[in-house]
């Protein structure tokens, strides 16, 4: 299993991690398998999506945002059950192929880490198999 640290900036928001998966699997030499990607955190999620327009990753945490408010009388007192509840709607891992030493993904996809507590220092477990 290999870590990828990860540092967010704010409350909720979307990172593109797809190139960091892809240096992971380069660093390890694998050449084919599948890639797990976990998030081993109970407040943050692993998704992919569109990667080419920015307005997507915006949309998701505005929806999101508007499905789950962060004041709705929640009883977990730590007051990040919107954040516990989004992280249960998006997942907590992936898995992609890879060939040739490459994620086989479409096109327009990619691998984001979704941050709904931040701003705090993560991390993402990446296993090939």
């Amino acid at each position: 299993m290999n870590e990828l640290p990860i540092k967010t900036h704010s409350r909720t928001e979307i990172i593109d991690i797809t190139v960091s998966i892809e240096d992971v699997i380069k660093a390890i030499g694998a050449k084919s398998g599948v890639c797990t990607i976990f998030c081993p955190h109970t407040t943050a999620g692993v998704m992919i999506n569109e990667c080419a327009d920015p307005d997507v990753a915006n949309d998701i945490i505005a929806k999101l945002n508007r499905l789950v408010p962060a004041d709705e009388g929640y009883l977990h007192i730590e007051g990040n059950s919107d954040a516990h509840i989004k992280t249960t709607l998006v997942g907590n891992s992936v898995q992609v192929i890879v060939e040739n030493g490459h994620l086989c993904m479409g096109t327009w996809q990619g691998i984001f880490f979704c941050e709904f507590d931040g701003p705090r220092s993560r991390r993402i477990w990446i296993a090939i198999n």
